[in-house]
This record gives structure tokens, sequence and C-alpha cells, in this order.
């Protein structure tokens, strides 16, 4: 049986920019926060975000963080490494538009977990590489960027079903690297909550972990939408209780229970924070 990886249902991004949210994003509930050095900042204030990210955990030593550090190639990267790199409430690296395992491996060398964000096609194409390279925990994806590649018109059907392509590949990739379960993309409207319910639903039917935010308020939503149903709970564990006498086949609710549905009711409670091992 593969150990049970972390489950992360949500990760809130706050600008490094703005320190005096990161106690709020914190506060959140969110599973994860991420400090964002890259798209939440204007080029000519990448020093000042650092600098104010650097300052608020060695005011704050009890703080962890996640970091969303500038991609590959920017020449800001180097400083945002070494940052994460000396600063112990870093707990990871979100590494942004990565398109190989070399740039994963540059990431790593911070000694910190490493999420590489899938946001190109050439990202895509590299995956398996990407996916398999030494310090990842986790996958993530990034739509609007990716659609921006690859010329979809956001928002559209079309769109979709060839994002759910690059779903699907990523979840392929993060099963056969035992990867934790990745995270789908931001929801990018922030009052649509019934729009982000039906996406972390149709996240966690295809099985992903959860994902990205962009607002606290998001984080509620994601984690009901996550959460399994009373039923599906109490039929979990009536499963496991059934399968408890070390049985390989046998019935719960007129329906044959063998390894695979022993391992979907796991899952679930796992999901709702129950410790099924």
């Amino acid at each position: 049986m593969d150990t049970p990886k972390p489950m992360i249902r949500s990760a809130l991004f706050v600008p490094a920019t703005r320190p005096e949210r990161i106690p709020k994003a914190l506060a959140s509930g969110a599973d994860v926060v991420i400090a964002d050095l890259e798209d939440a900042v204007q080029e000519s204030l990448k020093a000042e975000a650092r600098a104010n990210l650097e300052a608020f955990l060695t005011c704050n030593p009890n703080a962890r963080l996640l970091v969303r550090i500038n991609a590959p190639g920017h020449p800001e990267q180097a400083a945002d490494l070494a940052l994460c790199k000396r600063q112990p409430g870093v707990i990871g690296v979100l590494l942004p538009k990565v398109e190989s395992a070399a740039q994963v491996a540059q990431a790593a060398a911070s000694g910190k977990p490493v999420w590489p964000i899938i946001e190109s096609g050439e990202g895509l194409l590299q995956l398996a590489q990407i996916a398999q390279a030494p310090g990842v925990e986790r996958l993530s994806f990034g739509a609007l960027d990716l659609g921006l590649d690859l010329g979809l018109a956001s928002g559209t059907g079309a769109a979709e079903r060839i994002l759910d392509q690059a779903r699907y590949a990523i979840l392929l990739q993060s099963r056969t690297a035992n990867l934790a379960a990745p995270l789908d993309s931001v929801f990018p409207a922030i009052e649509d909550q019934t729009g982000l319910d039906r996406a972390s639903r149709d996240a966690r039917d295809m099985g992903f972990g959860g994902l990205l935010c962009i607002h606290p308020s998001q984080v509620a939503v994601v984690h009901q939408a996550l959460m399994p149903g009373a039923e599906e709970l109490a039929w979990a564990r009536r499963v496991l209780e059934a399968g408890s006498g070390g049985a390989g086949v046998f019935v719960v609710d007129g329906q044959m229970v063998d390894a695979p549905v022993i391992g979907r009711a796991r899952r679930l409670l796992q999901r709702a924070g129950s410790n099924p091992y």
C-alpha cells in the first residue's frame, strides 16, 4: 500500500507586496498559504516584495508559507531561491511556468519541496520528466496561462475540452510518479461562488486534491465542495468495518466489495479528515 500523502484542499495566494495580509490569509482556514513573488508583483517591486516577505518571516518565526518564486530565466529567481533556502518558515517552492526537469532541479537546490505549475505547451510535453524529477512533491496547473499559450478561447466549452486533457495528463503523471494529489487551477471569478462550487466538485470528481485560491472567501466554498457527503462517509465506514476481518471479497449494501472499493472508502475518509489506515 502506498504511504498516504498529505491532503491539500486549498492553497491561498497572497501578494508579498502586502505582508499585512499574510496573517489574514493564515487565519482563513486554507490548508497552505502561498506568498506570491511572481504574477502579483510588478517588475519594479520584485526586490521590495522579497524584502517584505523576509521581514515577515523573520518577525514571525512560527509562520509557515509556500513561496511562488519568479519563473525560470527571470533575473529575480536566484534571489527568490536564496530567500527560500535560508528561511525555515518557507515549507515549499511553487515553481511557475516550468518546462524541464533541469528547472525543477534548480528550485530543489533550495532544499525545499517543489510544486511545479504546468502553464505551457512545452510544460505539458515535458510533464513526465518534470513529475519524476527529484524534489517534486505535487503538481499544479495554470489554466489561464496554458490557455493563452495554446491560443484557446477562454471560458468556452471548446477550451475546457482541451484543458481537461491537460488535467488528465497531470493526474496520470502524478499517479505514476507517486506524487501527492495535484491542485487544479485558480477560479478567477471571485464573486461567483456557484461557479466555484461547481469547479471544485469537478476537480474532486476528476481526482484532484484541491484548488489554488486567490481570495480568502473561496476557501470555505472549496472545502465544502470537496467534503464527501454524510451518506458517502457512512458507506465508507461500513466498508472498512466489514473488511476488518481480512476477507478479500465481501458484500456491503448488496454490492461486491474488493480492493479497489476498499481503496475508495479509505480515500473518502481521508478527504474528510479521518485516518482510515
